[in-house]
């Protein structure tokens, strides 16, 4: 394969990268939801990936990326995550990643370089992300689901897929649950599948499936 690929390729790079990083396998129909795309426009995209060797399909109809697939991937994630820190001293924190998507396609070897220094070579985006290579950054956050009622700790990260939710992304910041805010565990639900959390003296429930994406420091 030669030459530029799409910004279509390039957003189904990514997602795959999140899932192989995270050890879990994607299925056609999970990244036709998180695309916001139809399941058959998935398979001939996947087809064509496959076709140009950035991805393999394996006996479950899985897609995996190939070396060079992964190595793209990695180049898109980190492109994407310096835009995020480019834009975050403009928009607020919950619109940088919706935002980013447009700039992290057109940014060149140069720019990254250039940005990677102006940034002093961060580990993480403003979300708390790893960029590629610096994943051991953030290795000992737990998410709030594997906390109990008591604990004191720091939030520090919200996974990418939970930052493909908008409205999601501004709920958590106008409840102030966003990197580096320290927040008290009041309750946790198990039948009920929430966890509460005491922010600021401000009381905040959450559900298991949005918990189990913020990850915090004990």
């Amino acid at each position: 394969m030669t030459g530029k690929i799409s910004a279509t390729i390039e957003d189904y790079l990514g997602m795959l990268y999140i899932s192989e990083r995270d050890g879990n396998a994607i299925s056609g129909t999970r990244l036709a939801e998180l695309l916001g795309v139809s399941t058959p426009t998935v398979a001939n995209t996947l087809k064509r990936m496959t076709r140009d060797g950035l991805i393999t399909m394996d006996g479950n109809h899985s897609p995996h990326l190939t070396p060079r697939g992964d190595e793209l991937a990695r180049t898109v994630m980190r492109r994407h995550m310096l835009a995020e820190w480019m834009l975050i001293r403009m928009l607020s924190w919950s619109k940088v990643h919706h935002e980013a998507h447009g700039f992290e396609h057109s940014i060149s070897d140069e720019v990254e370089t250039a940005l990677l220094q102006e940034l002093n070579q961060p580990e993480v985006c403003p979300h708390g992300n790893p960029l590629p290579g610096h994943e051991a950054a953030v290795s000992a956050w737990v998410p709030l689901t594997s906390l109990k009622a008591g604990d004191c700790v720091t939030i520090r990260r919200i996974h990418e897929l939970a930052e493909e939710i908008p409205d999601l992304l501004t709920f958590l910041e106008e409840k102030k649950i966003s990197p580096g805010q320290q927040v008290k565990v009041t309750e946790v639900l198990p039948f009920n599948q929430t966890v509460t959390l005491d922010v600021l003296e401000n009381l905040v429930t959450l559900g298991f499936s949005t918990a189990r994406q913020i990850f915090v420091e004990v």
